[in-house]
């Protein structure tokens, strides 16, 4: 538009970029896989195309190619770039298996002998990767504390961990929409969960003794830099299935570093660990222990 019809006042509109090319997107595929482990299929262009343009307008319009370099070169902008692309799908008590399986066997057992199985006695440590906004940990921190009640000196943490630093802040606010509330059972929420009124009405929020509960963490699966300590138990779900063979290989190695020989761990639905080079047993579908653990954890029946 010319600024003889620009009317006086109107905004000045960012110009759309060129079109991103095949040799830029394979730029892009291999920042990604290097940074984060993840591998951006040729199918995945048309949602790189859409999830980074907003960035670019919001640099006043740069081009595919000129922000692929400034990704390469500043390390801030990389994660800006990681945080675009995530996909974050989740819900309280998600694959309600799994916490079926820990309220009926896992927890029951804990508290009856006082311990987890690592003769560290009423101390449990629980990590989620991939937490995304934080129903993930927050449902096992309900589980948790339910089951291992605070009057039995039970000292619980969640770790709760995700690649995206926008994701996790939200996770952080731990403040849902009501309609959330719809999967998590009514004792559960008449405990835990807070009800917005005022300028929040419509939201929930969990509950200072729950909040109190889940630390939140960046981590980076794909180089895991900066965690330590091992878990008692370890939720990685529906989070592999972004990885390509090597670099499902590099996580898991890292998640089993971290699980404690008692320990047991989670993958989503459509995940699973096959083969005897991983080192585990299967406790159930998609649950996994260390190959040496003690049988009492088989599932029962």
């Amino acid at each position: 538009m010319s600024e003889s019809l620009r009317k006086e006042g109107a905004p000045v509109l960012p110009k759309e970029p060129p079109p991103l090319t095949d040799r830029e997107f394979t730029g892009y595929q291999k920042l990604v896989y290097r940074e984060a482990g993840i591998w951006l299929s040729p199918a995945k262009k048309a949602l790189l195309v859409g999830r980074v343009s907003r960035r670019l307008r919001e640099l006043g319009g740069l081009s595919f190619g000129a922000y692929l370099q400034q990704a390469e070169e500043d390390a801030v902008e990389r994660v800006r770039l990681l945080d675009a692309l995530c996909t974050h799908e989740t819900h309280f008590f998600r694959e309600p298996r799994h916490f079926e399986f820990l309220e009926r066997e896992v927890l029951p057992r804990w508290r009856e002998r006082g311990d987890t199985g690592t003769g560290e006695g009423r101390r449990v440590r629980v990590w989620s990767a991939g937490c995304s906004s934080g129903e993930e940990p927050f449902t096992l921190a309900m589980v948790l504390r339910h089951h291992l009640p605070a009057e039995e000196d039970w000292d619980i943490q969640v770790l709760a961990t995700d690649l995206s630093t926008r994701v996790l802040e939200r996770a952080r606010q731990a403040l849902w929409p009501l309609e959330k509330a719809e999967g998590i059972p009514r004792n559960y929420l008449r405990a835990y969960m807070l009800r917005g009124v005022g300028s929040q009405e419509g939201n929930m929020k969990a509950g200072p003794e729950l909040r109190s509960l889940v630390r939140f963490q960046r981590v980076n699966l794909n180089d895991g830099q900066g965690l330590v300590g091992r878990f008692d138990l370890i939720f990685c779900r529906n989070v592999l299935i972004y990885f390509d063979a090597a670099s499902k290989a590099r996580a898991v190695e890292r998640l089993l570093n971290h699980l404690s020989p008692h320990g047991l761990l989670f993958l989503g639905h459509s995940e699973s660990l096959t083969g005897p080079g991983w080192g585990v047993r299967t406790v159930m579908p998609t649950v996994y222990a260390p190959r040496l653990q003690n049988r009492e954890t088989t599932r029962k029946g």
